[in-house]
């Protein structure tokens, strides 16, 4: 049986939001496994898809450009909140961006290799920012869409940036869309892109969840209660089937058909997804340093 830490209960709590003992209880019946115990919450009822508490601590900001139907995000990452409201660091990122979109750089490396006005490139660049400012930066992602159709960029706050390409309809509804994008982070834009092995994994989840009543239920009948839990998932997960931010009372489908468009394309960046950054405990600093811990 493998050892359930305190750590480990605080790491499964973080990506699932559940409680304390609902997660060590879920770790000790899947003997340490992150993974098995999280599957283990959701199957239980205690969590659901897409509620995990996916905590984002590295800083930066989303820098965007556009030009008509061409449009880049990038993002570019700091050390500090401090920093990354920095004017230099700022300056930098809008230069990145405006330099991303002018080279149609394919990619990172090829955007840190362009040249700039100056004959520097964006590398010796990002190195002269960080000598001035004391702080490690780092060009991390970029994304961009280049089409003839209505293209829509979008940036919230600076951390949380939004890319759409809506075929037919108008400049307005694609900026609404990215809009939606950036508050409602759907993994999908329509049900025919959710992979069939989510499908399937969600219907195991929800039929575990049942009670031998209603699994004892006929086929049919069971089969058409599973279909529409697994819609209302398929829904959530979407684009398409969310209510639309801007009006709840229709979903994005239904707005989208009603312009008579189809979304094409999404990209979201987020400042800092997916990096864990040291959280330093300063009272716990503090203590050991007057020898009280």
């Amino acid at each position: 049986m493998a050892d359930i830490t305190a750590s480990l209960v605080k790491e499964l709590r973080e990506r699932t939001g559940a409680g304390m003992m609902e997660c060590k209880k879920a770790l000790t019946e899947n003997n340490g496994d992150l993974d098995a115990s999280a599957e283990w919450l959701r199957k239980a009822g205690i969590i659901k898809v897409g509620k995990k508490a996916d905590r984002v601590t590295a800083e930066g900001r989303i820098a965007v450009a556009q030009n008509g139907g061409k449009a880049v995000l990038v993002e570019i990452n700091s050390e500090t909140d401090f920093v990354a409201k920095d004017a230099n660091f700022v300056g930098f990122t809008e230069t990145v961006a405006q330099t991303a979109l002018a080279s149609g750089a394919a990619d990172v490396e090829a955007l840190k290799a362009t040249k700039l006005a100056s004959g520097e490139t964006i590398e010796e660049t990002r190195a002269a920012v960080i000598s001035k400012i004391g702080e490690n930066i780092q060009i991390r992602r970029m994304v961009s869409i280049d089409s003839a159709n209505n293209v829509a960029a979008y940036v919230h706050g600076g951390r949380i940036g939004v890319l759409i390409e809506l075929k037919g309809g108008d400049a307005d509804l694609a900026r609404g869309l990215a809009m939606h994008v950036a508050a409602m982070n759907p993994p999908h834009i329509k049900a025919s892109d959710v992979p069939a092995e989510f499908v399937a994994k969600e219907k195991e989840i929800e039929l575990a969840k049942m009670s031998d009543k209603d699994k004892s239920k006929p086929a049919d009948i069971l089969e058409k209660i599973i279909g529409g839990k697994i819609a209302k998932i398929v829904n959530e997960v979407t684009l398409y089937g969310q209510p639309y931010v801007l009006n709840g009372d229709q979903t994005v489908e239904q707005v989208v058909k009603a312009a008579g468009a189809d979304v094409v394309t999404m990209r979201r960046l987020a400042v800092g997804e997916g990096i864990e950054k040291q959280v330093d405990d300063f009272a716990a600093e503090v203590m050991k340093q007057a020898g009280l811990a």
